[in-house]
């Protein structure tokens, strides 16, 4: 019996984006373009009547906005979206809007010779779909009904925090952009210097950055090379660039350049994780959060090797149980936790490392 193909519906107000769209999609075996729409109000009724597995939304469309209509699918009939977004500053924050509100994925759209550049992204956009085919989308439903507007919190009355004596390192794709938000929003201003892959575009990193700024007791920015690693402080990989972190003497530095993807990946987890490994060792914690893939997984178990502390996401609350799943496959996980509880855990952790160490000198003496 031949394997059942993934039904999508294409949503977009351009007719050449459909068409496009529509081609590299039927392209691959596993999937079926079963309709298009050019807007919400034909699509409403093309959900109903074709009962699309996935839907490709653009985020601009006439009559009423993607953003809106994302709105009511996960208040209605919640369901796995792609957005199809512009690659430009207001279009990166649209984009992340419409990650809040529980769409699984996004899939950039360049603004000159559209063709071409969606063509480009064929790979990514049929993976995409895939993955969001068989994502949690009751949980990122549940996470919308649920979500707490979290308001920019008073937390930069002391920005000269000294140099780190931990790195926590995070790392994400599919979902990320929410379970980051979700572990920031519970981890307190004293937390250790905080470095983050999540697989994003350039253009996106920087907003996605000033994003968990807003919501963060600590001071979030996106990492430049050569910035010093500093307590309260998170450092977010940009999109297209690696992250590292590189020790000298006491103190930590960011590095940031454009080697070689790994795991088709630039930022690369793996690539962050494994210099924590080398240059901290066991003064350091390691999250691998939702996301499609097995970025993260070798680099955790570098981590635990050197004597880290290694927390992954659960199945039940990610929204692709792929980057955590691998690392557990692998040993490389000593805890394995729903999302909720990761920020509390990592707090405690800290907290008790901090305790034995003032203990220790204590004795000393």
């Amino acid at each position: 019996m031949p394997e059942q193909r993934i039904k999508v519906l294409v949503v977009d107000d351009s007719a050449l984006i459909r068409h496009l769209l529509t081609e590299i999609l039927s392209s691959d075996a596993g999937i079926e373009v079963v309709g298009v729409a050019s807007d919400p109000f034909i699509a409403r009724e093309k959900i109903k009547r074709l009962s699309p597995d996935v839907i490709t939304l653009d985020v601009e469309m006439p009559r009423m906005d993607g953003l809106q209509f994302l709105r009511n699918i996960m208040r209605l009939r919640p369901m796995p979206v792609v957005m199809v977004s512009s690659l430009t500053q207001a279009g990166a924050a649209v984009t992340l809007e419409a990650l809040e509100l529980g769409a699984v994925d996004f899939v950039a759209k360049p603004e000159v010779d559209v063709a071409e550049g969606i063509r480009a992204y064929a790979d990514d956009l049929i993976e995409k779909v895939k993955a969001a085919s068989i994502a949690n989308v009751s949980r990122l439903a549940s996470e919308v009904e649920h979500k707490k507007v979290v308001s920019k919190k008073a937390k930069k009355t002391a920005l000269n925090f000294g140099t780190t004596d931990k790195i926590l390192a995070i790392g994400a794709s599919t979902g990320g952009t929410e379970a980051i938000r979700e572990v920031l929003q519970g981890l307190p201003a004293d937390t250790p210097g905080t470095v983050i892959v999540q697989h994003i575009p350039g253009m996106f990193s920087s907003a996605f950055a000033k994003r968990m700024d807003g919501c963060s007791e600590m001071t979030v920015c996106e990492a430049e090379d050569g910035m010093r690693v500093l307590h309260g402080h998170v450092y977010i990989a940009p999109g297209g660039k690696h992250l590292r972190v590189r020790r000298d003497g006491a103190r930590y530095y960011c590095v940031v350049d454009e080697t070689e993807p790994v795991n088709r990946h630039r930022p690369s987890a793996d690539v962050l994780f494994e210099s924590v490994a080398r240059e901290m060792g066991k003064n350091a914690m390691c999250v691998l959060l939702t996301g499609m893939g097995k970025d993260g997984a070798a680099g955790m178990l570098a981590m635990r090797e050197a004597g880290a502390l290694t927390l992954a996401q659960d199945e039940a609350s990610s929204v692709v149980w792929g980057m955590p799943g691998a690392a557990y496959q692998l040993g490389a996980v000593q805890e394995l936790l729903p999302l909720k509880k990761i920020a509390p855990r990592l707090s405690e952790l800290y907290h008790a490392s901090k305790s034995s160490k003032e203990l220790a000198v204590v004795k000393g003496h």
